[in-house]
């Protein structure tokens, strides 16, 4: 078989099992659902399974690590003048704007919102997320420390603002949901409603709103 084609057959098999590992997961939740189901409704053997992703818990945090990536390419992509906590806000709020386009890769922008809330609501993929997490916060910090010239093993600031922006995205996830909608519009607005409160909370006093 020609290297492209075989390279393609590869993307669609890792997407059919993506999609279907998705799938019944939003059917039977997360314990219901087993490697040998998804293999069998996929059309693959449970070994080919194996091949392309190496646990279960994997398959369903596949297309969250995506759009990790995706805020990442965002974020190094900021225009160098901006302040830190402006530069990860506008990252984030523009990576999810263009949802469509990445989640569309593997599986419908609804099944990948679907598969969110259960993450949030499933105590052992929320640990599985939040353990994967600290990589990405790491980075996240590299690429802060990058843009002002710092050296963030020894100046602690990057890490700093990216612990509080973290922090703020997981109450963001945490809430949406918890709540009824679980559409892309109401996790950016919570998104949004969030973050107006990070900068002021990180400096001045917390006097009451005139």
């Amino acid at each position: 078989m020609p290297r492209g084609l075989r390279e393609r057959k590869k993307t669609r098999t890792r997407e059919r099992l993506l999609r279907t590992a998705l799938e019944l997961f939003a059917e039977r939740g997360y314990e219901g659902t087993t490697v040998d189901e998804i293999a069998a409704r996929a059309g693959v053997a449970t070994r080919t399974f194996f091949r392309y992703f190496a646990t279960k818990e994997h398959v369903a945090l596949a297309t969250q690590e995506l759009i990790e990536r995706w805020f990442l390419q965002a974020l190094r992509a900021r225009p160098a003048g901006e302040p830190p906590v402006l530069a990860l806000r506008r990252a984030v709020l523009e990576s999810w704007g263009e949802l469509p386009e990445v989640a569309g890769l593997s599986v419908p922008v609804d099944l990948h919102l679907r598969t969110c809330r259960l993450v949030a609501r499933t105590p052992a993929l929320l640990a599985a997320r939040l353990r994967r997490a600290a990589g990405c916060e790491a980075e996240m910090a590299r690429v802060i420390a990058a843009r002002e010239g710092l050296d963030p093993e020894r100046d602690l600031r990057p890490h700093v603002v990216v612990a509080a922006f973290g922090g703020v995205m997981r109450l963001t996830e945490h809430r949406w949901g918890a709540g009824r909608d679980g559409s892309a519009e109401a996790l950016r607005a919570l998104a949004v409603q969030h973050l107006d409160h990070l900068a002021p909370a990180l400096a001045g006093a917390w006097g009451e709103e005139d």
